[in-house]
């Protein structure tokens, strides 16, 4: 069985694709993937054929974009992302059984599935983000009543979907000879999407809801190891506290030197992840290691808490570690992460929309620390298998 797995997004998005291509190649099958030109390299290396789709991802974590769009640029935004779409993964899904969308923004991947007459299943790796009366949709880039009631939001969500994304959408079906799509949220998610979050950590707020089929997170299979200078770092003294935003914006110029302060208040050394923002660090001693992406699975278990943006990724990470956490949650699903983490008694969340000072990270990180022993003992409970189960219902298609 041949499977396309496509998204567009960042390295959260991309590395649970990773995972299940790698479980479905152990099931007997072939993955590929189609991704953003950013993972080209590092997805090669790993065997798996990839077809990249659009721009670089990676400028979008700089904090100097505009904090409005126009109109004019946004649909000149959705109209090229829908035709680089159109264009590359029908390439890329050329010869396939079955091809998987992750994310929300897979507008033209059931498009591309109906062109190629083959099957479509369609991920997500959050709850939120899919349509439910317990809980609003996640918060985008476009107005949005915040006090209306969870059917008016998603009613108000599902029109915004029609507004920005028909026109583009139905014009690219058009040229393909394919029918226009009136409802295009309910098209791109269709009536059986899948969950891959942990049932724990993520729970479907209708776990017995057959429409929702919630498979466990997809975590990478295999060892993980640390560059020489990590290492080095980790054994030259007490476990360190690990900061990062990943692909999220920076905060402010100050955010670096003031995690690090608050790593220093608790008497702890620190390990910085700049990630894509290139996150500044002007206070850097001895006390701390400034690194660039670092494989969680490897560091997490050996740090005395994770302090990061509040991904689906990072997150289930750190949890699985048995790490306490102290999320900082910035935009889109971070708020529901947070949220999660506070509820389990797991770490802490930093106040939404507050500035970022030492001040405010120590007191949050306190909080966090005082958390260890939930964090170790739910740990064991984060399921693992979540992409070898995936793999293994979707090779039974074939």
């Amino acid at each position: 069985m041949r499977v396309l797995l496509s998204t567009i997004g960042s390295r959260g998005d991309v590395e649970p694709l990773v995972a299940l291509a790698l479980r479905i190649r152990e099931g007997g099958g072939e993955a590929l993937v189609c991704v953003p030109p950013d993972f080209r390299e590092w997805i090669a290396g790993l065997g798996i054929p990839v077809t990249t789709v659009g721009p670089s991802v990676r400028p979008s974590a700089k904090p100097a974009r505009p904090a409005n769009v126009s109109p004019l640029a946004r649909r000149r935004m959705i109209e090229g992302t829908v035709a680089a779409q159109f264009e590359r993964i029908p390439e890329a899904a050329a010869g396939c059984d079955l091809l998987v969308g992750c994310g929300a923004m897979q507008i033209a991947a059931p498009s591309v599935a109906e062109m190629l007459g083959i099957g479509y299943v369609h991920v997500h790796y959050c709850p939120i983000s899919l349509p439910s009366p317990h809980h609003a949709p996640p918060p985008l880039a476009w107005d949005a009543d915040r006090t209306a009631g969870f059917a008016q939001q998603w009613a108000d969500d599902a029109r915004r979907w029609n507004q920005h994304w028909g026109p583009a959408l139905n014009e690219q079906r058009k040229a393909a000879g394919l029918a226009a799509v009136d409802d295009v949220r309910s098209h791109v998610f269709t009536d059986r999407p899948w969950l891959a979050a942990d049932p724990l950590l993520g729970p479907w707020p209708g776990p017995d809801d057959p429409a929702v089929t919630q498979t466990g997170a997809w975590i990478r299979p295999g060892d993980a190891t640390l560059p020489p200078e990590v290492e080095t770092f980790l054994q030259g003294g007490e476990p360190p506290i690990y900061f990062g935003l990943g692909s999220t914006p920076t905060a402010g110029p100050g955010t670096g030197d003031a995690m690090l302060a608050a790593a220093r208040t608790a008497g702890r050394r620190a390990i910085v992840a700049q990630g894509w923002a290139g996150l500044p660090i002007r206070a850097a001693g001895p006390d701390c290691l400034v690194v660039g992406e670092v494989d969680h699975r490897a560091l997490f278990p050996r740090v005395a808490a994770a302090v990061h943006h509040g991904g689906a990724g990072t997150t289930t990470a750190a949890a699985r570690a048995g790490v306490p956490q102290l999320v900082i949650p910035q935009r889109y699903d971070q708020d529901y992460w947070a949220g999660r983490v506070t509820a389990l008694d797991i770490g802490a969340a930093h106040p939404a929309g507050r500035p970022l000072t030492k001040e405010s990270l120590t007191a949050a990180l306190q909080v966090a620390l005082g958390s260890g022993a939930a964090a170790e003992a739910l740990s064991p409970q984060i399921r693992t298998d979540g992409a070898a189960v995936a793999a293994e219902r979707l090779l039974a298609v074939a």
